[in-house]
């Protein structure tokens, strides 16, 4: 069973959190710089979209997620759409790549990168 770490009605994996201590090594040379970013906005096939980004840091209105150094930036906004989510890190046949499970969502598309409340 994979590890999970709850903060703000945020749920991050271990998997997520090995990935993003990667990302930020090979982007600053150290796995504790920089965050992950998460932002929901208007558009994709569903209504609204995920978007991953490499971050600076949080900015006002942003909470900040800590899980064995990774951490992660969710706006204000973004966060009513994401309460209760689950950030994973998949890695299949298909490809690598960070996917969210989100409660709020009553559909999605095929690809899990837009959704609908």
């Amino acid at each position: 069973m994979t590890e999970m770490t709850t903060q703000d009605g945020i749920i991050v994996t271990q998997d997520a959190a090995v990935r993003i201590g990667q990302i930020m090594a090979a982007e600053h040379g150290d796995p504790g710089a920089g965050r992950l970013r998460i932002v929901v906005t208007g558009g994709g096939c569903s209504g609204f979209q995920y978007h991953f980004k490499v971050d600076e840091g949080p900015e006002e209105g942003d909470i900040e997620i800590i899980v064995d150094g990774a951490k992660v930036v969710i706006d204000d906004i973004s966060l009513q759409y994401l309460n209760g989510s689950t950030l994973r890190f998949i890695q299949n046949l298909e490809g690598s790549y960070f996917t969210l499970d989100n409660p709020n969502a009553t559909s999605s598309c095929g690809c899990g990168t837009s959704f609908a409340v």
